[in-house]
């Protein structure tokens, strides 16, 4: 039976650059950085969640995708159309100061909402995520 997501890709412009930022910027580690018969298999993580990795992909050639749809991943993420998930945090003012003093872009500054505090970021290749402290429920 399927235990639980372990990665989850994230379509970058430039791996070098996406992992710059999401180690220096994010404060991730890196986790895998390997090349197999070409293929670069790059893989990042917050050090307090060991279980799931973002896998940082490149837009670009590939048996899965032909190139209108390589065409389309490009457009949709310059346009920051690609929102790629939510991270969980247990202070988002703190943590939104933290990552705005590192150069991180924000859409949206935290703010009150019906399910707890909630900013909404970009990353360097355009996708965004929500970063959110839940509320705590008694």
């Amino acid at each position: 039976m399927i235990q639980g997501i372990s990665h989850v890709t994230i379509f970058v412009h430039d791996q070098d650059e996406a992992l710059a930022f999401y180690t220096q910027k994010m404060g991730f580690e890196l986790r895998t950085d390997v090349t197999i018969e070409g293929f670069r298999w790059v893989t990042v993580g917050p050090a307090d969640q060991k279980d799931v990795d973002l896998a940082l992909m490149p837009v670009g050639p590939s048996p899965m995708y032909d190139d209108e749809t390589l065409a389309a991943f490009k457009v949709l993420m310059s346009k920051g159309a690609m929102g790629a998930g939510v991270f969980k945090t247990d202070d988002c003012q703190a943590t939104y100061a933290t990552l705005k003093d590192r150069g991180v872009e924000f859409m949206q500054p935290p703010a009150e909402r019906p399910y707890g505090i909630e900013a909404l970021l970009k990353d360097n290749s355009g996708n965004w995520f929500s970063l959110v402290q839940p509320h705590q429920h008694p």
